[in-house]
């Protein structure tokens, strides 16, 4: 829905999707579950789930983080069998449904991590499959090319056929992975979270694409937990919540406010976080003057204040993460002051940035905000230590103490701080990475994509949460995102970046998803 409640326009070629007459080729069944049921040792993962994707149709498939979408892909792909139910398939019923019995029936899955080999070129990913299916001793390098480049041709992107996959940007990987899906001559691609690392150029090129693949009778599956992404590219929508179907039909039938509704149960309403301008006369927290770093960014002039929430946003490779990098010590500036309550302060190391109350949430928590294997009492007391230690020996009944605070104030849903952090869900690992700055007393927060891989009811309460550690601790929020409603919804200031440079800054009533999309358009 728009800020106005009124209900989006889908694009026109959206529109002609959802007018094809149900006689047409477009719905025939290509794939029907019928009644499907999963148990794990006893507890049920999906429940009576039945769903229908037609040829040449792009399907939605949403739910929350641990409602069964995940479980339901497994099933598909033949990773899982169902307890219950029925698979059908072109009409035919399969049992005992293989990976590879999958792959043959031309179902290709998308994952998030794209299951590229890094280490091989672009070329090698792509030709990989075709070479083994033909079983030849020696490979054929120019017949290799020849099959790289007709796959990325058919797609109409260029993308160097000998770059290392690893070197690749996420959404270069993403078409690799699509490009190689159409090569095994594919006639259902399923998605899941495609548009997670994305830009909104990105994710308007990949539309294109999936949009184009469609038109050649090929169905797609496209997992997400992204309200408008859902309504802009799919016919048909189906909602599941905790392994049940709760809502299936049209896509022209649902709004932002149903779908969020039928994933969570609930109606969640934010309203928009303004604060009042600071006035001049009042001592920021953050005060950054000509901040320089060569190749990166350049002239970076800005202020934060307490209680305040500021965006950030610009396209890749605008020097956004770059600039947050070097607040935090890890890429020292090379020129330019920046003060904190005041007090000129240098930042050649993550250890001056903590010592000055300067905290730092990456984008990716996977690899760099968090000790996966280890339990979330260690993860929330990592940056802790020595505070936590009396004559260098660690307190145990203190740490235990203030995990559990922090686990109770977080609000991280947990049975136990023992527990593994890589078990918590995305919502719950971001809570954590929240709770552990808090213990260092920080002043100025520095949020990198703080909703990036979370579901809707996850992505409110982290917002509320955030908005609670500004009013409760008067810290200073800079919040770096591609999520223009996020950005919308939560700050009083949103500055905008290209190529190293801040090129205009959005307060009050400016701070619109159309205006702020409209400016991020205009860079490319």
């Amino acid at each position: 829905m728009s800020p106005s409640g009124q209900r989006l326009a889908l694009p026109f070629s959206h529109q002609l999707l959802n007018s094809q007459t149900p006689g047409s080729s477009m719905s025939e069944a290509f794939i029907e579950l019928r009644s499907i049921g999963k148990q794990f040792l006893g507890l049920r993962a999906l429940d009576d789930v039945s769903l229908t994707i037609n040829k040449g149709e792009i399907h939605c498939l949403a739910g929350e983080n641990g409602s069964g979408k995940s479980t339901l892909i497994k099933i598909i792909s033949g990773v899982y069998q169902p307890t219950e139910g029925e698979i059908i398939i072109e009409g035919e019923k399969v049992e005992n449904l293989s990976p590879i019995e999958s792959v043959n029936r031309a179902i290709q899955v998308i994952y998030q991590d794209f299951s590229l080999f890094g280490n091989l070129t672009v070329a090698e990913n792509l030709a990989l499959n075709t070479e083994l299916r033909a079983k030849t001793k020696l490979v054929n390098w120019r017949r290799v090319r020849k099959l790289a480049h007709e796959a990325l041709e058919r797609l109409g992107v260029d993308i160097d056929l000998d770059a290392e996959v690893e070197s690749l940007p996420t959404s270069s990987k993403q078409l690799v992975a699509i490009a190689r899906a159409l090569m095994s001559d594919a006639k259902l691609i399923i998605m899941d979270e495609p548009t997670t690392a994305l830009t909104g150029k990105e994710v308007e090129t990949l539309f294109r694409i999936v949009r184009d693949i469609q038109s050649r009778g090929i169905a797609i599956l496209f997992v997400s937990h992204k309200m408008r992404e859902m309504l802009d590219i799919s016919e048909r929508l189906t909602v599941i919540r905790n392994g049940a179907k709760v809502a299936e039909g049209p896509t022209s039938e649902f709004d932002e406010a149903s779908v969020i509704r039928h994933m969570t149960g609930l109606d969640i309403q934010i309203e928009p976080f303004r604060r009042a301008r600071p006035d001049a006369s009042e001592m920021p927290r953050l005060k950054v003057q000509g901040l320089c770093l060569a190749g990166d960014y350049q002239d970076i002039d800005m202020t934060l204040h307490s209680g305040e929430i500021v965006g950030l946003s610009g396209l890749l490779g605008s020097g956004r993460t770059e600039l947050a990098l070097s607040l935090f010590g890890m890429l020292p500036p090379e020129s330019g002051t920046v003060e904190v309550d005041g007090k000129p302060i240098a930042l050649q190391s993550v250890q001056d940035a903590i010592a000055e109350g300067i905290a730092y949430v990456p984008e990716d928590r996977l690899s760099e905000g968090l000790f996966m294997t280890q339990s979330i009492k260690r993860n929330i007391i990592a940056t802790s230590l020595e505070t936590l230690a009396k004559g260098g020996i660690i307190d145990i009944q203190r740490v235990d103490r203030v995990a559990d605070e922090t686990i109770a104030s977080m609000q991280i849903a947990t049975p136990s701080a023992e527990k593994q952090v890589g078990e918590l869900s995305g919502g719950n690992a971001q809570r954590v990475v929240l709770g552990r700055w808090l213990l260092t007393d920080a002043k100025v927060l520095i949020l990198n994509g703080p909703t990036v891989g979370v579901d809707v009811g996850s992505k409110a309460e982290i917002h509320k949460k955030i908005r609670e550690l500004v009013d409760n601790h008067g810290l200073a929020v800079l919040m770096i995102s591609d999520d223009v409603l996020e950005l919308a919804q939560n700050c009083s200031r949103v500055i905008l970046m290209h190529r190293g440079r801040f090129v205009d800054e959005l307060e009050g009533d400016a701070i619109i998803e159309d205006v702020i999309s409209d400016q991020l358009k205009s860079f490319t």
